[in-house]
């Protein structure tokens, strides 16, 4: 008893600390640099359509996730709830699916800090930046959790004051009192003609890299595990998340495809040379030179913070399968400061492997995008299936839905909107890929999903699982 009380994790993350990261703490990488190859790849309105259409996905997801972390806080979290109302075997497939998308994302946000760094010293190999991130991540996330949580408040501070004054600029430069009138905004709103590139392919084949400036939105729901009084503080969080998307995330791709042409080779892509985030481009165009250089340091901060977030996650995934024997069992083990030390120094070795492979060039980056966004997008189905069928489970056992702390919007439209939004996506591979010089990538792109498949099937083969019947869902409220 004693042995299992030490491997526990702390409850101390208080509500200024939950608040603060569900609204900054998942800006990062993909808004920061990944943003600007939606612009590029499908043109401005493309872009902007594409965000659209992800940010009411996320929305009705994180609705869902908020209904059940507030009614069953766990670190963790949905790779929970898959295996409570789902089945087993989905549960132990969802965990080990988001942990590879944590390891992946980190790997991605480790080579972007690289890559800005170049704009300082373009002489300097990237990667040796990255590994000092890798290590300083490290050492935040080895210190108690209220160094995690004080850590990221106040680098999540940082980033929502600069993306409301990067919304501020970018209206005042769209409406002519910034910008001496240099910025053509309606040629570059139109492309030149009618705003999307590519047509539809162009439109469905950003879906993916928009999805991935999404992703960490679902961070909130692990942190409830370790939250100080979740039924208050995930509820504040969540009430807030639909002005989180509009600020965040459509007013700034709005700026940027008004303010940056879509040709711009400084975009995001896998034939540019030199890579600049759009934020820092925006006010090199103004005419802010000083400016350009201090965004570039925020950004650098918010990517890292945003590696961070994704770590302590990741960490709390691999916790979890440890704790359950879903993977071995000093994986479940913590410090005396309540923190996953073997999980957190196998997730930090994978990710420093994989972010060596940014070396190799904006291709392979891109392919980590994509896998990484794959990856986000099957939790994200987890999420929408596992509340389906909480909810279904809740009704058919004759509780009272008001005496949810939290309940989602638009149930089930919601949901099931979200879900048929994102099997949409993630079932875009296109054939042609496979018989081209591409078919390598194509194949490792989509891996994620014999991946899931295979981790879904074993289990259910070794420990003989079935899909729990509603009546039989456990519905306690005890971890």
């Amino acid at each position: 008893m004693e042995n299992q009380k030490e491997n526990q994790v702390k409850r101390n993350l208080k509500q200024r600390h939950i608040t603060m990261i569900a609204l900054g703490g998942t800006i990062g990488t993909g808004l920061f640099l990944t943003s600007g190859a939606t612009i590029s790849q499908a043109g401005p309105l493309g872009a902007i359509v594409a965000y659209l259409f992800i940010g009411i996905m996320v929305y009705f997801v994180m609705t869902s996730l908020g209904e059940m972390a507030t009614y069953l806080p766990t670190s963790g979290s949905f790779g929970d709830y898959g295996g409570r109302y789902v089945d087993p075997a989905f549960g132990f497939a969802l965990t080990w699916n988001y942990w590879l998308n944590g390891a992946i994302t980190i790997a991605v946000d480790l080579t972007t800090a690289g890559l800005i760094t170049q704009f300082w010293f373009p002489h300097i190999p990237a990667w040796i930046f990255s590994g000092i991130a890798t290590i300083f991540i490290f050492v935040i996330n080895i210190l108690a959790v209220g160094a995690f949580g004080e850590t990221e408040y106040w680098l999540s501070m940082i980033k929502v004051v600069t993306i409301g004054l990067f919304v501020l600029t970018g209206i005042l430069t769209i409406i002519g009192i910034l910008g001496q009138g240099n910025v053509d905004v309606v040629g570059n709103l139109t492309a030149g003609n009618h705003g999307f590139v590519g047509g539809i392919t162009g439109f469905v084949g950003v879906l993916l890299i928009a999805g991935f400036s999404f992703q960490g939105t679902e961070l909130l729901g692990v942190t409830a595990g370790e939250s100080e009084n979740p039924e208050k503080s995930i509820p504040k969080a969540m009430n807030s998340i639909f002005w989180r998307i509009l600020l965040f995330y459509i007013c700034t791709i709005i700026v940027i495809a008004a303010i940056i042409n879509f040709k711009d080779p400084r975009l995001l892509n896998p034939n540019s040379t030199a890579v600049m985030s759009p934020f820092t481009i925006v006010f090199k165009n103004i005419g802010f030179a000083l400016a350009a250089s201090v965004m570039n340091a925020v950004i650098l901060t918010s990517v890292v913070s945003s590696a961070n977030s994704v770590m302590y996650a990741s960490t709390r995934m691999l916790y979890t399968l440890g704790r359950e024997n879903g993977a071995p069992k000093f994986f479940g083990q913590t410090a005396k400061n309540g923190i996953p030390r073997y999980a957190l120094l196998a997730t930090t070795i994978i990710c420093f492997i994989t972010f060596l492979t940014g070396i190799f060039g904006n291709q392979i980056y891109m392919f980590l995008v994509d896998l990484s966004s794959l990856t986000g997008f099957l939790a994200w189905v987890g999420i929408s299936v596992s509340h389906i069928r909480f909810r279904r489970a809740y009704v058919a056992q004759g509780k009272d839905l008001k005496a949810l702390p939290y309940q989602a919007k638009l149930f089930p439209f919601g949901p099931i909107l979200a879900l048929l939004m994102m099997v949409a996506i993630v079932t875009q591979l296109d054939p042609q890929q496979l018989f081209t010089k591409n078919w390598g990538q194509a194949l490792a792109t989509y891996s994620a999903f014999p991946i899931f498949i295979l981790l879904y099937f074993g289990y259910k083969w070794k420990y003989n699982t079935k899909i729990v019947p509603l009546e039989e869902v456990d519905l306690s409220r005890d971890k």
